[in-house]
């Protein structure tokens, strides 16, 4: 007991005299850092820096309030095109499909389940906080990434544009060169972002969020002022052009369809036209997975249909819907109706622009670039390019969102030949 109650001692002792040296080499640190003569006043105090400033999705140039927008779609929806009316304005940063950084590093994960990842990046993003793609680069390890690794780098208008690139001028409203755009010097992420801070208006337009209630925590942050503009489009005409870019999508329809409830989904038959056999065989597979994409493509955009006919408090005021439809019929109503809503001036190269691009000469074969069409051709390529088997198959998946947006179903092979009579109605949203 003796020698518990010393050692107990000892360690007190000891605790105690390091303290001692503690305070003394405090003071003598002071001592030595604020010298003073005898009978000198005491210093001023030292002048601390101002605040920082609030972030950055908050406040824009000059302390203005940034605006910040997400174009909540799919793939094939005509979203390439309507991302231009924000990337080909002056006062718009643009990003291009950032979450497919997400799908790329993490793939094969399935599509709702890297719903959390594209959120925590779109947050990140919309404070301008451009390190996070970083996070996702499949450049390698100890590489980093540059302005020309950012997926859609040599369309981007800022990036192609001084003072990142002497190629292009932001001011100047026209379509960029990409292979012009390639050859821009690479610039650091830092760089970048510095850009992002200048502009008012940040745009992101995406394809990879499936469900608008992923934003939510985005829409309720109020040091954000996040709208969404929803860009619909006929799922015939979707499926149809999933079907001509199949090979370019195989990978985002498989983790797509990995993501389909097993218990409630409807297997999708393949036409009759198709053989799997020869030559064929790897066009059926992709069919197969570009119309079983459908199924949840449509599911996801029912449920967001659903949530703006009957608005949560952070949706209410800062959801619109735009029909691509609309958009190349009457393509400066809709971008004067568009740019109203997240407080843009519409300006007459802009709508110049708007106009030129759906007064092309036809309807590209070229299903990633992005150019001037023909309004009539491209509302109407679908009915010519499904055979009615695959018409059906979509019309049986996407019945809910078609019926709410005003896309009339055919009840016959002839109705869908007959290019004279019209399948768009009123929208009921």
């Amino acid at each position: 007991m003796k020698v518990c109650r010393r050692k107990a001692l000892a360690l007190c002792l000891g605790y105690a005299l390091l303290l001692l040296l503690a305070a003394l080499n405090l003071l003598e640190y002071k001592w030595r850092r604020e010298p003073r003569r005898c009978g000198e006043p005491p210093a001023a105090p030292r002048h601390h820096p101002p605040p920082p400033p609030p972030p950055a999705g908050s406040r824009g140039p000059a302390g203005a309030r940034r605006q910040l927008v997400y174009v909540f779609t799919t793939w094939r929806s005509g979203s390439s095109f309507f991302g231009e009316l924000f990337n080909q304005n002056p006062e718009v940063f643009f990003l291009y499909e950032p979450v497919w950084h997400v799908w790329q590093k993490l793939y094969p994960g399935d599509a709702v389940s890297l719903q959390g990842a594209a959120r925590d990046m779109l947050s990140s993003l919309y404070r301008c906080d451009l390190s996070v793609f970083q996070l996702y680069s499949t450049a390698g390890a100890g590489k980093n990434l540059t302005t020309l690794g950012i997926f859609g780098a040599a369309t981007n208008k800022v990036i192609c544009s001084s003072p990142l690139c002497p190629a292009y001028r932001k001011e100047v409203v026209g379509m960029v060169d990409d292979r012009v755009c390639k050859k821009c010097p690479p610039q650091r992420l830092s760089r970048f972002q510095e850009e992002c801070h200048k502009y008012h208006t940040l745009v992101i337009k995406g394809v990879r969020v499936f469900d608008l209630a992923v934003l939510a925590p985005l829409m309720r942050d109020p040091t954000l002022d996040l709208k969404v503009i929803h860009l619909v489009r006929d799922p015939r005409a979707v499926a149809s052009s999933r079907i001509k870019s199949r090979h370019g999508l195989i990978r985002e329809s498989l983790q797509v369809v990995r993501s389909r409830d097993p218990h409630i989904h409807r297997m999708p038959f393949l036409d009759a036209g198709h053989k799997l056999g020869g030559k064929k065989e790897g066009a059926g597979g992709s069919d197969y997975h570009a119309l079983g994409a459908m199924e949840v493509i449509c599911s996801s955009m029912a449920k967001t249909l659903q949530t703006a006919l009957h608005p949560p408090d952070w949706l209410q005021g800062n959801y619109m819907a735009v029909r691509y439809e609309d958009l190349v019929v009457e393509p400066i109503k809709t971008l004067r109706q568009v740019y109203g809503f997240v407080n843009l001036a519409v300006s007459p190269e802009m709508e110049k622009f708007a106009l030129n691009m759906t007064s092309g000469p036809g309807y590209s074969s070229k299903p990633f670039v992005v150019s001037a069409r023909n309004a009539t051709q491209a509302l109407s390529a679908w009915r010519t390019a499904l055979s009615y088997q695959q018409i059906k198959q979509v019309e049986e998946y996407c019945q809910q969102p078609m019926a709410l947006l005003g896309y009339e179903r055919v009840g016959s092979p002839e109705e869908v030949k007959d290019l004279s009579r019209t399948l768009l109605r009123k929208p009921r949203l």
